[in-house]
């Protein structure tokens, strides 16, 4: 009797609510958006110059002229250099944040789909290769040669990867994975044969670029790579609710009227648009990617519809505040930016290995 009446009352008793941390998430969003503000004044005021943008906001302020080096310094050299961090940071961390929401694991990453791969490859291959493209062809895109074939790569490797994975119209995320795996492989195989075949001037350009940095930002740059990122992540947005629906399974996603192979295809595209076109302007840059999307699963939960947004956010602050470490730490030289974000991500990326691991192995 006594069991009947303990089962009735674990029956009958309230059941714990569902913690909703929507009002937290958008919360998180205006914080971060602050914390942007003030990181980007303070990228504006880093570098070896010595220029502050306080002493040339004060300036203007009290109807003094700023100098002619200030202004060159604030507008020509660190403003497009942190906007272009804001950009690349965004797409990085977007991309991270869509490829573990469409492979529904938090270790995905965009160089799964073999946009980085491609990208590098290309890059490297303009590099080593240049003295072999036709004249006309490097007259005509000058400086912006390898940027532009990283981009290409990028979207070439993807379209690759895409068709060998697409069947029927249906695309598998497991084929896709595999597929892209071995394309890295491939990629980095043909790119170590090219960097062997490198001049000294070549290998140091191969080496600065595959790491990482922001040190070549211009607005032209900027005005090349930020339709296409921001194209990407405004599409981003849109795709929560269907990576929602995902995490419960493709069939139990179908079943509550989530077409599933678009989801696949925008996430695909949104991802090979904003990655290749941010390695293309700024190189290899690791792990913000991984590590961005993941913090804030822990913090605001997994509904992309706040998640995407706020990882936009969270990645330009930190690929800012890399980017700053990378000017401080050996001024008046730079550290390449793939460099700071290896030794700060590398830990982080770590920890949620091992934090995967022992949930798994309970």
């Amino acid at each position: 009797m006594s069991m009947l009446t303990d089962a009735a009352d674990a029956v009958s008793a309230p059941v714990p609510p569902v913690r909703d941390r929507s009002h937290f998430a958008r919360q998180m969003g205006f914080i971060l958006a602050g914390v942007l503000v003030v990181t980007g004044f303070f990228s504006l005021t880093t570098g070896a110059a010595g220029t502050s943008v306080f002493e040339a906001l004060s300036a203007v302020i009290n109807g003094e002229d700023v100098s002619l080096r200030d202004k060159v310094v604030l507008m020509d050299i660190r403003l497009p250099r942190m906007v272009m961090g804001i950009l690349v940071g965004a797409s990085l961390a977007v991309s991270g944040a869509l490829m573990q929401g469409l492979f529904r694991n938090p270790l995905a990453d965009p160089g799964l789909v073999g946009v980085s791969a491609g990208a590098a490859l290309a890059a490297v291959s303009i590099i080593v290769l240049s003295a072999y493209l036709p004249a006309l062809l490097t007259d005509f895109l000058g400086y912006y040669i390898v940027p532009a074939g990283a981009f290409l790569g990028g979207w070439g490797s993807t379209l690759i990867l895409y068709r060998v994975a697409t069947r029927q119209g249906q695309t598998s995320v497991a084929t896709m994975l595999l597929a892209g795996i071995a394309l890295g492989a491939l990629a980095g195989a043909i790119g170590g044969i090219l960097t062997y075949k490198a001049n000294d001037a070549q290998l140091r350009d191969l080496t600065f670029w595959g790491m990482g940095s922001l040190a070549g930002a211009t607005w032209s740059k900027v005005f090349a790579a930020a339709p296409i990122i921001l194209l990407a992540l405004s599409a981003a947005p849109f795709l929560g609710k269907g990576l929602n629906g995902l995490a419960l399974g493709e069939a139990a996603a179908s079943h509550i009227g989530i077409n599933v192979q678009r989801v696949k295809n925008l996430s695909i595209l949104s991802v090979a648009a904003a990655t290749g076109a941010a390695v293309a302007v700024s190189g290899g840059i690791g792990f913000i990617g991984i590590v961005v999307p993941h913090l804030l699963r822990l913090s605001i939960g997994p509904d992309h519809r706040y998640l995407l947004p706020n990882a936009a956010l969270l990645g330009a602050i930190l690929l800012l505040i890399a980017d700053m470490i990378s000017r401080i730490v050996i001024a008046p030289a730079e550290l390449p930016i793939g460099i700071v974000t290896a030794v700060l991500g590398a830990p982080v990326f770590l920890w949620i290995l091992l934090r995967r691991r022992g949930v798994l192995d309970m």
